[in-house]
C-alpha cells in the first residue's frame, strides 16, 4: 500500500466503493458498494484490476486531485470534464499519470455518477471484507465519510499496464431511464390504481441519496383496506416502496429493512440505469415477469463477461 493521490478540492459526496458486503445483511449491515456496478467494473478492468477493487464514486461534481506516484487511471460512468494538467482527456480508457500531475474532474455533462479507478485499487478501511463506505454506519473507505480536501488516497500496489486499454463505445445516459420491474411483493394492495404506476414518468427528487431515490409524480393510492405501512421486513436494492403520501421510493444499497409496502422491484440488471439519473431526471417502470427478469439478468451477466474478456483477456 502506498500514498497515490492528494485531494486538493473535494466533490460534494465522493466516496470509496467496491462491490460491497452483501454477505453481512443478516447482521443488519447493508451492502453499500458502487451504485453503478457496470461503470465501476469497467473502470477497474481498464487499469488491470479485478472487478472487486475499490474505486472513487463521484456524484455530479468531481474533485481536483494531485498525483503522487506513477500509475494508471480510468474514469467511467457519467461524462465529466476530465482534464489533466489543463488538457482534456477521454473517459472509458486507461491513462498513465505521473507525480505532480493534477486531475481536474468538473461537473457532469451526462449522467450522475462517475468512477475513478487506479492501478491496484484504492486502499481505504477494510470492514467485513469490503472497503465500501457505509455513510450511515460511518465505516469503510475513509473513516466512513466522503472524501475531503487534504485527504491522501492510498492504493494497493500492482504492476502498470504494458499497453493502454480503451472501451470501443461510450455509454450515453438518457434523461429518462426505462426500468424493467417485477411486480411485488405487495402489488396485491394496488390492483385498482396500478395504472397510475406502470408507464408513468416520475421525476427523481433532489432529496435522493445512497439509501434510496425519492420520486415525484402522481400519488400511488392503495386499494381500500390496504395498510399504509407494514411490520418492518427485509428489503433489497430495487424495491419500490410506497409510503403513506404515495410518492415512490426506490431502495438502493444502504438499507436492509423497510416498513412500507412495495409495489414492485427493479431488476438488478437495470439498477445502474437508475443510479445514472440526475435529480430532475425521469424514470419509467415497465412490468416484466419474474422469468423475463431472470433471462434479462442472464444476458446482462453474459455481456459483462464479454466486456471483461474484451478489456483483460480473462473471465471476471
Amino acid at each position: 500500500m502506498r500514498a497515490a493521490m492528494r485531494v486538493l478540492r473535494a466533490g460534494p459526496a465522493a466516496t470509496i466503493q467496491d462491490l460491497g458486503r452483501p454477505q453481512a445483511r443478516h447482521l443488519g449491515v447493508p451492502p453499500s458498494g458502487a451504485l453503478d456496478d457496470y461503470a465501476h467494473k469497467v473502470a477497474n478492468w481498464l487499469v488491470g484490476n479485478r472487478a472487486a477493487c475499490a474505486t472513487l464514486e463521484m456524484p455530479l461534481l468531481g474533485p481536483e486531485i494531485e498525483v503522487l506516484v506513477e500509475t494508471d487511471i480510468a474514469v467511467t460512468g457519467a461524462q465529466m470534464e476530465l482534464r489533466i494538467n489543463g488538457a482534456e482527456h477521454r473517459q472509458w480508457q486507461s491513462i498513465r499519470v505521473y507525480p505532480g500531475d493534477v486531475l481536474d474532474l468538473g461537473g457532469v455533462l451526462n449522467g450522475c455518477l462517475s468512477y475513478l479507478a487506479v492501478s491496484g485499487g484504492f486502499a481505504g478501511d477494510r470492514v467485513m471484507s469490503s472497503r465500501s463506505t457505509y455513510l450511515g454506519g460511518r465505516f469503510g473507505g475513509l473513516e466512513g465519510r466522503p472524501v475531503r480536501a487534504g485527504d491522501i488516497l492510498t492504493q494497493q500496489t500492482q504492476p502498470l499496464l504494458s499497453s493502454g486499454r480503451r472501451l470501443p463505445w461510450v455509454p450515453v445516459y438518457p434523461d429518462t431511464a426505462v426500468l424493467r420491474t417485477v411486480a411485488g411483493p405487495h402489488d396485491h394492495w394496488f390492483q385498482k390504481h396500478e395504472a397510475d404506476f406502470w408507464g408513468t414518468v416520475f421525476t427523481v427528487s433532489p432529496q435522493s441519496n445512497r439509501m434510496g431515490y425519492r420520486l415525484l409524480g402522481p400519488a400511488i393510492e392503495r386499494d381500500d383496506g390496504a395498510p399504509a405501512s407494514i411490520i418492518s421486513e427485509p428489503v433489497v436494492a430495487g424495491n419500490i416502496q410506497i409510503p403513506a403520501e404515495g410518492q415512490p421510493i426506490v431502495v438502493l444499497g444502504e438499507q436492509t429493512m423497510g416498513g412500507y409496502t412495495s409495489i414492485g422491484t427493479v431488476i438488478s440488471a437495470d439498477l445502474w440505469r437508475l443510479a445514472q439519473v440526475q435529480p430532475g431526471g425521469g424514470v419509467v417502470f415497465v412490468q416484466v415477469s419474474l422469468s423475463q427478469g431472470q433471462r434479462i439478468s442472464r444476458r446482462w451477466r453474459s455481456f459483462l463477461e464479454d466486456c471483461c474478456q474484451l478489456l483483460t483477456g480473462d473471465s471476471p
